[in-house]
């Protein structure tokens, strides 16, 4: 597998406290932007795995901040697949200053494969082609 362009974000004016950081609900939304583009640039785009009947809602999601992220500066919110079943999966996230390469924030996401009605479902046998592309990239370094 060739490597992936990570995904950039800019720190908007919008997403700031009264300190002038970035409010600490914002790092989920970025996992969350992160973790759509991958899937997207792994041939599996979030709006196709919908309309086959597929849905990964979050079970948990966690963040533990290293350093302030500010309006105006850039960061690169990297996520990797860390475990797949046929029923879930867990992806852990590094937020890193695009210009010092800082580590901001570190994260992670569990989820659960769903079909339309809400119901578990196994992926290995019911979206066998997504499973296999999710399986190949398990622990990997895709960026």
């Amino acid at each position: 597998m060739d490597k992936l362009i990570k995904y950039e974000h800019a720190a908007q004016y919008y997403e700031t406290d009264m300190m002038g950081v970035i409010h600490h609900s914002n790092y989920i939304r970025w996992f969350e932007e992160a973790r759509v583009d991958l899937l997207g640039k792994l041939g599996m785009p979030y709006r196709d795995m919908e309309d086959q009947g597929l849905i990964i809602p979050v079970l948990s999601a966690s963040a533990e901040y290293k350093s302030m992220v500010r309006y105006g500066d850039i960061v690169y919110i990297t996520p990797k697949l860390i475990s797949l079943t046929p029923v879930r999966m867990t992806m852990e996230y590094t937020v890193s200053d695009k210009k010092t390469g800082d580590v901001r924030t570190v994260g992670a996401t569990s989820h659960a494969f769903l079909n339309r009605s809400l119901r578990p479902v196994a992926i290995k046998k019911t979206h066998r082609d997504i499973y296999e592309l999710l399986l190949e990239a398990v622990g990997k370094d895709l960026f």
